[in-house]
């Protein structure tokens, strides 16, 4: 893992390697072309939830680790998706300890909490915070998230701001009815139908928490936003999906962002429009925006790359290693250890 900044690797900006050239190529690699992977030796961490059940996270313990980051997969991941496993390694590497998190119904976890989870869902991710400051003996502890992983971390900072020390968020939807409208778009029906096809089959697994009326309904469903109005809304007590999209959308929000956030976004992601993080950018203090050039969705597959560390997983270990030098009682540092 090379030791610049991340500014450094930010200026010198993201060029795509061959062949994968555009966003759909970008955004499609690890499917088309998985990584190979070293044998998952992570230690399962289960969570209790004080609404009953337990949510599953992996531990990937780093000795002498400078901090703990909380990895969140999105829309329709879980904890093993190459993604987040490659973006945990590069952090390892980098000299974190991870917490990879299989959010509600997700991966190896779905058999211990029923039900399914949304961009705002931080009643879940109070007692995995609190396990993981645990796990994190005193360190900082750090966020990052991919996707809608991102949108959730950025959820709870901005209701708890000590939550985390600092958080990135990858190709992370700001503006939800924004981004549900563009997995719409008919250039996007591929895409789509594989969303839906992983969140109708995931939702129906849990089979004790579907009831007859979402049965039925999940029948007709074909777009993220027939699925968040049967499903996501009503579940988790908005309602509807135009309540959903607003409430738990954090664009209107940022301004009273206090946790140090790095969102990166490409400027040719197919799912997450590029128009919300350039309108955000310079905003708010809190809360930086890189926007490449290229990259697709959470994919930044580019030229010197190591076999496990896209550019995007190395600018965010870069991020996240800056960050934890600038907190108070960082090693260097003159300031007294911050209080929470």
């Amino acid at each position: 893992m090379s030791q610049s900044g991340w500014s450094e690797i930010a200026a010198d900006g993201f060029r795509a390697r061959l062949p994968w050239l555009g966003g759909d190529l970008q955004t499609l690699r690890d499917t088309l072309k998985p990584p190979r992977l070293p044998v998952d030796l992570g230690e399962h961490v289960p969570v209790p939830m004080a609404c009953g059940g337990q949510l599953l996270a992996v531990h990937d313990h780093c000795a002498d680790a400078q901090g703990l980051v909380l990895l969140l997969h999105g829309l329709g991941g879980h904890s093993d998706r190459e993604g987040l496993r490659r973006m945990g390694l590069a952090l390892q590497a980098a000299g974190f300890s991870v917490l990879r998190l299989n959010l509600r119904g997700a991966g190896k976890g779905r058999a211990l909490a029923s039900g399914t989870y949304a961009a705002h869902c931080n009643r879940d991710l109070w007692p995995v915070l609190e396990r993981a400051r645990q796990l994190a003996g005193g360190k900082p502890l750090l966020g990052a998230g991919i996707s809608l992983g991102g949108t959730i971390l950025l959820n709870a900072c901005l209701e708890q701001a000590d939550a985390l020390d600092g958080l990135v968020c990858t190709s992370s939807p700001l503006d939800l009815a924004a981004c549900s409208a563009s997995i719409e778009r008919p250039r996007n029906r591929v895409y789509q139908r594989w969303l839906m096809r992983r969140l109708v089959a995931q939702t129906l697994e849990d089979d004790s928490s579907v009831t007859p009326a979402e049965r039925e309904g999940l029948q007709q469903v074909h777009s993220i936003r027939a699925f968040d109005d049967l499903i996501t809304a009503p579940r988790w007590g908005y309602g509807g999906v135009e309540r959903y999209y607003q409430q738990a959308s954090p664009a209107p929000r940022l301004g009273q962002l206090r946790t140090p956030t790095l969102l990166l976004q490409a400027d040719d992601d197919p799912w997450v429009p590029v128009a919300e993080a350039r309108r955000q950018q310079g905003r708010h203090s809190a809360f930086e925006v890189v926007i490449s050039r290229g990259g697709g969705h959470n994919g930044f597959h580019g030229w010197g790359d190591a076999p496990l560390a896209c550019w995007g997983d190395r600018l965010t270990a870069a991020w996240l290693q800056d960050r934890c030098r600038a907190l108070p009682g960082a090693p260097g540092r003159d300031a007294a250890p911050q209080s929470r």
